[in-house]
């Protein structure tokens, strides 16, 4: 008699757990339905709504975008092939670059522009100056330079030159890459430069004992010097570019689903999680691209230089990325660190 009860009596616990499980999955699942939704319906309508360039308003122009094989770099690509740019897709790896522009080729419809793949390691300065001297003996004209290519959090490793990963790819190819294709900016003025930074700049510094991270190296540190370093680097390059005709602005895209966390561990059982969080509130990749679009494209920054923006508005940035001092400082140590000076 009591073995029955006992049955009885786990076989109804087993059903309501399982009764309390489905439940809260449906909850979950209808709550972040509705937050979906809502994401769509409020979130996204102004980004969407900086999509409506008129057609052809890149015509004529050329544009370089590092990292165009993937996330906002490919989606920015994507959205200069329908305003029929000649878009040059500089990346690393070429059979990752040549499908992605097979694809946004096909999307983008009868009348687009061109896209040119250019080979273009980040992690090796003397590739930083094959791609430039490629692209100035090819290249009549460059309208604008996008320097969006960047790593994050990636496990301690040096580049070519042996420069930590991060600060080398994010800060120092970008500094030289822009520096060797500076001639050529000018000749095609108005041009622009636009460069990708990152809102974790404010938990940065740019610490010039050990910039190069050899005594001690905190991977989330890193990230944020290089990102600080992109702001500092668009404030000098502005002074300095100032009365040619070539306009440098940067931006912060805000939290966008690339391949950029690829290094990030998440534990297995959060995974899911994760992903859901990260397709509810996350932006997606065209999201991402609205502001570097608006800062090569829009004629409301025509002549505007120096300035950082996020969500296509003006960007109020902490005194440490505006100070001159800094800015200077850090200019005359990466001219020598990539060989710009003797």
């Amino acid at each position: 008699m009591w073995s029955a009860v006992l049955t009885r009596t786990l076989s109804f616990n087993t059903q309501h757990s399982a009764l309390m499980s489905a439940a809260v999955i449906l909850t979950a699942v209808l709550g972040g339905g509705v937050l979906f939704i809502a994401r769509r319906i409020f979130f996204r309508q102004k980004a969407l709504k900086l999509l409506r360039y008129p057609a052809g308003l890149m015509r004529g122009k050329t544009v370089i975008v590092t990292g165009a094989n993937s996330g906002i770099g490919r989606a920015t690509a994507a959205e200069l092939l329908k305003l029929q740019a000649r878009v040059i897709m500089a990346c690393r790896d070429r059979q990752r670059a040549e499908e992605a522009a097979q694809d946004i080729k096909n999307q983008a419809g009868p009348n687009q522009g061109e896209v040119v793949i250019k080979h273009l390691d980040l992690a090796s300065l003397q590739s930083v100056r094959s791609f430039c001297e490629e692209v100035v003996r090819e290249e009549p004209r460059i309208d604008v330079l996008i320097n969006n290519a960047g790593l994050y959090q990636c496990p301690y490793s040096k580049t070519e030159e042996g420069y930590e990963m991060q600060l080398g790819v994010n800060h120092l190819s970008h500094f030289l890459l822009t520096n060797l294709l500076l001639d050529l900016l000018k000749q095609s003025a108005p041009s622009r430069i636009v460069v990708v930074s990152s809102k974790l700049y404010k938990y940065g510094s740019i610490n010039f004992e050990d910039l190069n991270s050899e005594q001690n190296y905190n991977k989330a540190f890193c990230y944020s010097q290089s990102k600080l370093a992109n702001l500092l680097f668009t404030r000098e390059m502005a002074r300095r570019l100032d009365g040619t005709g070539v306009t440098v602005n940067a931006l912060t895209p805000g939290i966008v689903r690339t391949r950029l966390g690829r290094h990030v561990n998440i534990p297995l059982l959060i995974k899911p999680l994760f992903l859901l969080v990260s397709w509810l509130f996350f932006k997606s990749p065209l999201e991402g691209a609205q502001t570097p679009l608006y800062l090569a494209c829009s004629p409301e920054v025509e002549g505007m230089s120096g300035k950082c923006f996020a969500n296509c508005e003006e960007e109020q940035l902490l005194s440490k990325a505006t100070d001159d001092h800094t800015a200077k400082q850090l200019w005359d140590l990466s001219e020598s660190m990539v060989g710009l000076r003797g």
